[in-house]
This record gives C-alpha cells, structure tokens and sequence, in this order.
C-alpha cells in the first residue's frame, strides 16, 4: 500500500505546476492588472498561477505568517527585499524559483519588456496579506488584506 506523503519543499510544488497546459484555468494577461488564479488547494500548501505584463508588479507585502515559495514560468521577475532600510533588487529569470519564510517581506515586478508567468505555493493557504510603506528606511503597515474579501 501506498503512503501518501505531504509535500514537504513548496518549490518543488511549483516546479511542478510550471507547465500552463497542465492548469485547470487557461491563461490570461490582463492589460489592467496582474491576472491571478489558484489552482490547486490542499491540506498542505495552495498554488496560484500569476501572469504580468510589463509594468506589473506587487506592493511590499508579506504572507501573513505564511512560508512559502515560487517559480519563474516564463520572462524575468525582479524580486525587491527590504535590507538595512533599503531595496535590494533580485532578477528572476524562467526557471529559478525562490522559498521564503513565514516572516519574509517582498515586491515583486515585471520590469523587463516581455510578459511573465510564475507559480507561487503557500503553506498554509493565505488568510491574509499586509502591504507595506518603506518609510525613512522603516516598513509601515499600510493596509492588512483579508483572503475572500480583497482576493
């Protein structure tokens, strides 16, 4: 008989998901704003598809105490972390993924001239976001977002 065994490296889980023919939703881009979808959720982990045009991006956020990971699928991401009070760019290209902590505190942005696709894996499921100000060197709290209400 055969153990299932929870997924245990969110990145993995990613890795996985890379592949958009194999999404239960087709992907968009959306001129408007960053096009998101989840597509899968379990006991262990969630996993959400996001695509980003040119320009697009995240505020400062965290995960709300979730850990977790995620996967360039296609075109660069720049991933900023705030460091002795400042951003530190990180460039993304397709198939390097990074794992974060429950604490880890980001933005992420399009800033190449090509569309980008990445998978993202949180555990447990997001409840919540909060964004961020860097202020004089300082993250301020500048709105908590709440899972089912602001996505």
């Amino acid at each position: 008989m055969t153990h299932h065994r929870p997924e245990s490296d969110l990145l993995t889980v990613a890795a996985r998901w890379a592949d958009p023919a194999g999404w239960p939703v087709a992907l968009r881009f959306d001129p408007a704003e960053r096009w998101y979808a989840r597509l899968a959720v379990s006991d262990e982990h969630e996993v959400w598809a996001l695509s980003w045009l040119p320009g697009q991006g995240t505020d400062l956020h965290d995960h709300g105490g979730s850990s977790g990971a995620f996967r360039v699928v296609s075109g660069v991401l720049t991933e900023e972390t705030v460091s002795a009070g400042r951003l530190r760019p990180r460039l993304l290209p397709a198939g390097v993924g990074r794992r974060f902590g429950p604490r880890h505190v980001h933005r992420v942005t399009n800033h190449g001239p090509d569309p980008a696709v990445s998978v993202h894996v949180y555990r447990p499921a997001l409840l919540r976001m909060t964004r961020y100000d860097l202020v004089d060197g300082r993250l301020r709290i500048a709105e908590v977002a709440e899972a089912g209400t602001s996505w």
